[in-house]
């Protein structure tokens, strides 16, 4: 099993958009890569924190691989908006790919080159070691499986590698 991590707005469509893949093994949503010790959500809305929403995903790699994690990632959001998407606005939303080696970092590196050339705006994806997660509150967790009633946030739109 093998971990990554992502963060392309709201972590709630991202999230449920990961968990329908096969091979994916388990989903969380956090708060990564800010300055504060186990931040809350009322704390990463303050814009303070420097945190990002972020999804964790638990992958066996034997049946999907981190290039189309990559992939998905990319497909799932606009990767050219800094600090928003759609209507969530704030460095909390912000487009990043969070790895954990070297492999991950030239796998992420390698396709946003390849992804960039389909864009005619400069992606602003940030590439960086996850440097922290912390597990967002209960109700945040696979929070459409709980509110089936809701619009999903995230529309996810495969392109053709």
């Amino acid at each position: 099993m093998e971990k990554a991590y992502f963060a392309a707005g709201c972590f709630w469509g991202v999230e449920h958009i990961f968990a329908e893949f096969n091979g994916i093994m388990s989903t969380s949503v956090g708060y990564g890569n800010g300055k504060t010790k186990d931040p809350t959500y009322r704390d990463i809305c303050s814009g303070t924190t420097g945190h990002a929403e972020m999804v964790e995903v638990s992958f066996d790699s034997s049946k999907i691989s981190y290039e189309k994690l990559v992939e998905i990632f990319y497909d799932l959001h606009n990767p050219t908006t800094l600090n928003r998407q759609g209507p969530d606005i704030g460095s909390q939303y912000r487009s990043g790919i969070y790895y954990l080696n070297k492999e991950q970092q030239k796998i992420a590196q390698e396709y946003t080159v390849k992804h960039q050339e389909r864009l005619s705006e400069k992606i602003v994806t940030e590439i960086v070691p996850l440097e922290s997660y912390y597990l967002a509150e209960e109700y945040h967790q696979q929070y459409f499986k709980k509110n089936p009633d809701r619009a999903i946030c995230h529309i996810y739109s495969p392109s053709n590698n």
